[in-house]
Order: structure tokens, then sequence, then C-alpha cells
């Protein structure tokens, strides 16, 4: 399915997998959407995917923990196009890695809040958007923390299992419309993640991926072109993808340092 001159919105632009994904859509000649809630990051997003050949690109500040903030965000949209041809839900992240005795309710509630109910709200807004039986999506970047468990990740993961959950009652609940709901799960990839995990911690950030040939947020933004450009009787329901050097969340290969 070509994706020139389809209406593209992306959610959690600002960096990461969410700005990626703007400059690969924007190279197939989409018209992009991006919402995020640090403007000056979505701004250097936007012009990056200017420069990509978009048919256009539209940014505007999204909290998708915040129904008004999405309620805003989706009124202003309207004003650009009556239409959406893919809906990305990207937004999210993890907050911390304690256990559950040490847990602080700030994080869990962010963690909620972003990846679980953002993801509702955003879909609740936006499907009255999305055209029936001509190949549009719902694409939710999900991880494989929804596939498993590891210690300090209760939260994180519980919540990516409910972003799998979502989605296959999305699946369920559109069947019959033509839009086509999917999942893209990535492992390790080396992006803002730990970062803002570790609350801006640098050191702490970069031993998670010492000696790992990580993903790439340009990885993940090229398989989420692949499912959007598939026939419109064609929905990959989920996709899991790690590095190479990442067989399961405790078997990780990691080189030497030098």
């Amino acid at each position: 399915m070509k994706l020139t001159g389809k209406w593209v919105l992306i959610t959690g632009a600002s960096s990461g997998f969410g700005a990626a994904a703007a400059a690969a859509f924007a190279r197939e000649g989409a018209h992009v959407i991006i919402g995020a809630r640090r403007m000056d990051k979505l701004n250097e997003t936007a012009t990056a995917a200017r420069n990509q050949g978009a048919a256009s690109v539209a940014a505007h500040p999204l909290d998708v923990a915040s129904t008004p903030s999405v309620e805003a965000f989706v009124q202003w949209i309207r004003q650009l196009t009556p239409r959406i041809d893919i809906l990305i839900n990207n937004a999210g992240g993890a907050l911390g890695l304690d256990p559950v005795v040490s847990g602080k309710d700030a994080d869990w509630e962010g963690m909620v809040q972003s990846n679980f109910l953002g993801l509702l709200r955003m879909s609740r807004a936006v499907i009255p958007l999305l055209p029936h039986h001509d190949g549009a999506w719902i694409l939710n970047v999900g991880s494989v923390a929804g596939h498993g468990v590891y210690e300090g990740g209760a939260a994180y993961c519980g919540v990516k299992a409910g972003e799998r959950s979502v989605t296959q009652a999305l699946r369920l609940e559109l069947n019959g419309t033509g839009i086509r709901v999917g999942s893209l799960d990535p492992g390790l990839a080396e992006t803002e993640f730990s970062l803002t995990r570790f609350a801006g911690d640098t050191a702490r950030a970069a031993k998670v991926y010492a000696g790992v040939q990580a993903l790439q947020a340009a990885d993940i933004a090229d398989a989420m072109v692949w499912m959007a450009t598939r026939p419109a009787h064609v929905c990959i329901d989920e996709i899991v993808i790690k590095p190479t050097d990442q067989a399961a969340f405790h078997k990780v290969h990691r080189r030497p340092s030098n």
C-alpha cells in the first residue's frame, strides 16, 4: 500500500521511535502529524521530517496522560484533516527499576497514565477519524516487557502486558470495519528509554547498552513502515523484534570493553 498523501499521526514523537517514525513516514510522502510534551524537541522532529520530503508536517503539544490534552489535540487535528489513516500510539516509557517493596507511587502512576490509559485515550479519540475499508491502521508500540517479566519491572511489564490486551481487544472490536490493529514490540533499543527510566543518570543508562549492538530507533521505524505498507487485506497482528545480541531478558551477549 502506498503511503503518499496518507495522514499519519504519531504520539511521543519528540525523540526515539516516534521521531524516527516521523522521518520514515515523511520519506514515504505522507502527511505527518506529531504530538509530545516537549515542544522544543517536537519542533526538531518536525524540521527533520520536512527535510525528508513529507507532504506536510504539523506539530502540537500533547500529553496522553491528560484527557483534556488529548481532546484538545484531536480537535486541533480536525482543523487540518477530516481523516487519519495511520495512528501510531508510541507515547510512554519506563520510570524506575525498583522492586515492588520500594516502588514509588509517582513512577507507577506515571507509567499507567502514559503507557496504558494514554493508549486508550488516544484510540478512543482518533478511531472516529479512521476511514473504514481503506487500509487504516492503529499501530501500538509495545515491548518485549509485555511478553515476560523481570525483577524491578513489575509495573512496566504490567502496563505493556496491558497494551497487548488493549490491542487484542481493539482487533476484535474493529473487526469488520477494515481498520487494522497491531502491536510492534521492541527489545533492547538504544534511545532515551534508559535515560528516562533512570531519571537522567547517564552513567547508569550507558551500562544498559555496554558491549551490545542494540536496536536503533530507525530499525523500529522501518518495521512500522513495513507494517503500514502491507496490502489493505493484510494485518500484521504482532511483531516482536530484538537485537541479535538479545535472546531473552536474562540472555544478552556483551562484548568486552576495550
